[in-house]
């Protein structure tokens, strides 16, 4: 944690039907965040949840 508040390097991103993208959460670890994209991806619907790094591209 810094002055600025604690550091959330971590993304969860939905993705639609469209290819619209939206953050759902920012997360400190990427298993805090893989945990909570599996959760959300488990309910069945046909959005795509991933997990990425701020400051790095999509792959």
């Amino acid at each position: 944690m810094s002055d600025s508040g604690p550091v959330l390097p971590w993304l969860v991103i939905r993705q639609d039907d469209n290819g619209n993208r939206y953050r759902v959460g920012r997360y400190a670890t990427q298993d805090e965040a893989q945990k909570i994209a599996d959760s959300l991806d488990a309910r069945g619907h046909k959005q795509l949840y991933s997990v990425e790094r701020i400051g790095q591209p999509a792959l």
